[in-house]
């Protein structure tokens, strides 16, 4: 993630819960809030209802790569948390990728680009 940091401040995670705009999806709930930087801070939540630590790792390095590779898309300036649900254990990588991607689009995380 060559424009982002990693997100570990429970608080942080605490206000985004309460104060940050929400969309959920099957796999995954994202949260998000603008955070007067310059760049984005991106923090993976997955609980221990998904299955042992293989699997959760596993679900966190998806949810990485998939914002890696849409890196350039995101806006700069938000706050963002990803919470894996159940569903992101049992669909493949194309089927988190797109609920990731719709669920930033709609919180408005997406810019245009140029074509």
């Amino acid at each position: 993630m060559r424009f982002s940091t990693p997100l570990k401040l429970n608080h942080v995670f605490q206000r985004l819960y309460h104060k940050g705009n929400v969309c959920a999806c099957r796999t995954l709930v994202l949260y998000s809030r603008r955070n007067h930087l310059k760049q984005n801070r991106v923090g993976i939540t997955t609980g221990k209802k998904l299955g042992r630590a293989v699997v959760r790792n596993r679900i966190r390095r998806r949810l990485r790569e998939v914002y890696r590779l849409n890196e350039p898309r995101f806006q700069p300036g938000y706050d963002i948390v990803v919470v894996a649900r159940h569903h992101a254990a049992d669909v493949g990588f194309s089927t988190l990728q797109a609920d990731y991607l719709h669920a930033a689009e709609k919180l408005g995380l997406l810019r245009e680009l140029d074509k």
